[in-house]
């Protein structure tokens, strides 16, 4: 396992941090983009749900050893059996994994647990709930090292006029939470770099950016240049945390 995230907190972030999430559906692909990510200045790499379903463990293990020194975080989006699947994945070589709000607080407790037990920072998903700064402010209570506040693919796409983003929650969810947040979905580059100075310091960067978003296979062009050019401006943001 690469060096432990899971004592990471606002404080012990000094700058923000780049992920690569690999929203693809085979290893050889990922292999590829993660290895154009980490030449990019990648920071972490993110085995993303369709490939947990496509090639599961056997894509931890395989990122695991070709990429020894850079945390690997697993989206399982767990709603259930919480402890069994983490312990799979921390046993495989992940560094994170990711828990949906929406489970049951039993759920979401037994994934600190193992998260405890193997040495692995618990990632929490607010995805779908009806109030995602309450739901945030949940899953830390419950234990979670890190919150993400995500708006979804389907959600989005169902309502392209709606102009759905994470930033307009973004800034109450960190104000209502001690422990990392990140934001996802559908950001531009420019809105991802700016999430440092709004107090979410670990950018994502996958569909579009990264993968085709429409059939999660690795982006066209200069992944490279634009991976790198992107990498470096959110090295380069400054981290603001909203006043409490």
């Amino acid at each position: 396992m690469s060096t432990s995230i899971r004592q990471l907190t606002r404080e012990t972030l000094t700058r923000p941090l780049v992920q690569i999430s690999l929203d693809l559906t085979n290893n050889a692909e990922a292999l590829r983009t993660a290895a154009i990510a980490v030449e990019a200045g990648a920071d972490w790499i993110e085995v993303g749900t369709p490939l947990v379903l496509a090639e599961g463990l056997h894509a931890v293990r395989a990122l695991r050893k070709e990429f020894p020194d850079h945390p690997l975080i697993v989206d399982l989006k767990t709603m259930d059996g919480g402890y069994l699947e983490a312990e799979m994945m921390g046993d495989a070589g992940a560094d994170a994994v990711i828990v949906m709000g929406r489970a049951h607080d039993a759920t979401v407790d037994a994934v600190v647990a193992a998260g405890d037990r193997f040495g692995m920072l618990v990632m929490g998903d607010d995805l779908g709930a009806p109030d995602r700064v309450a739901e945030c402010a949940r899953l830390e209570s419950l234990g979670v090292g890190m919150v993400i506040h995500h708006i979804g693919y389907d959600h989005r796409n169902a309502h392209p006029d709606w102009g759905l983003t994470p930033l307009t929650d973004l800034e109450a969810i960190v104000a209502a939470t001690t422990v990392p947040v990140q934001a996802v979905g559908g950001l531009t580059i420019d809105q991802a770099v700016g999430c440092p100075e709004i107090g979410a310091p670990v950018v994502v960067f996958g569909a579009p950016l990264a993968i085709d978003g429409k059939s999660f296979s690795a982006a066209d062009g200069d992944l490279l240049g634009v991976l790198t050019e992107a990498c470096d401006r959110v090295h380069r943001a400054p981290i603001r945390y909203p006043a409490r």
